[in-house]
């Protein structure tokens, strides 16, 4: 079970991160990056989760130069908030969050004493490749379901770390052609489509797919085991 900490970027702002621990001495270390939904329930049992399978897990909360405490869940009205609060992080003059990204890195290096990866979900799958190019100390990323990662201006990004990115055949929100362009951009990036819609990896959303989910949390620790411990 993990707990809240306060971490600070590099300019000072302070913003609230859930970390769980291991058992013992960690094997590695992976920072958890939000959905639009904040750092809900199910991200925290995700970090939580990680932290069981022998990673010290950090889920920073991305949306707190916005809004603070956010916490929703996945029906409609929750899904609109979630969107005008990755808008508005979004509209933020960059590098956006990208600092706060990178301080829960460097929690992670300080208490680990190893490598660390990133792993995200939807908006923070696009996160999570944007970490992969421009973030430092860090050792693997796997974005799931990006969204927004298969656009022109992402897929121009170059990765500086090995990358596992997870994609639903039946997304709505991130069409195969773009999956399949972005695979052909970029043949270094492990490339794994699930037949799974958006968000499959939710046990908390309606397309949640327990089969495709188990499939790329094997995949995942499998990734991480190679390049992180």
């Amino acid at each position: 079970m993990g707990q809240w900490v306060d971490l600070t970027s590099s300019d000072g702002f302070t913003f609230p991160a859930w970390v769980a621990r291991t058992d013992g001495a960690p094997r590695g270390a992976v920072v958890v990056l939000q959905e639009i939904f904040g750092v809900n329930s199910h991200i925290r049992a995700v970090t939580d989760w990680y932290a069981a399978h022998g990673y010290l897990a950090v889920a920073p909360s991305t949306f707190a130069r916005v809004q603070k405490n956010v916490d929703l869940g996945y029906g409609p009205e929750d899904a609109q908030a979630g969107k005008a609060l990755k808008a508005a992080v979004e509209a933020r003059p960059a590098p956006g969050v990208l600092p706060d990204i990178q301080a829960a890195i460097d929690y992670a290096r300080r208490h680990n004493g190893s490598r660390v990866g990133v792993i995200g979900y939807c908006w923070g799958g696009l996160l999570a490749w944007r970490a992969a190019c421009l973030a430092e100390h860090l050792a693997a990323a796997v974005p799931y379901y990006g969204g927004g990662m298969t656009t022109a201006a992402e897929v121009a990004r170059q990765p500086r770390v090995p990358v596992l990115a997870h994609f639903g055949a039946r997304d709505h929100w991130i069409s195969q052609d773009s999956v399949q362009a972005f695979a052909r951009a970029h043949p270094e990036v492990q490339v794994e489509v699930h037949a799974a819609d958006h968000g499959f990896n939710c046990d908390q959303r309606a397309s949640h797919d327990a089969a495709a989910a188990r499939a790329a949390r094997e995949q995942t620790l499998a990734f991480l085991a190679r390049h992180i411990g």
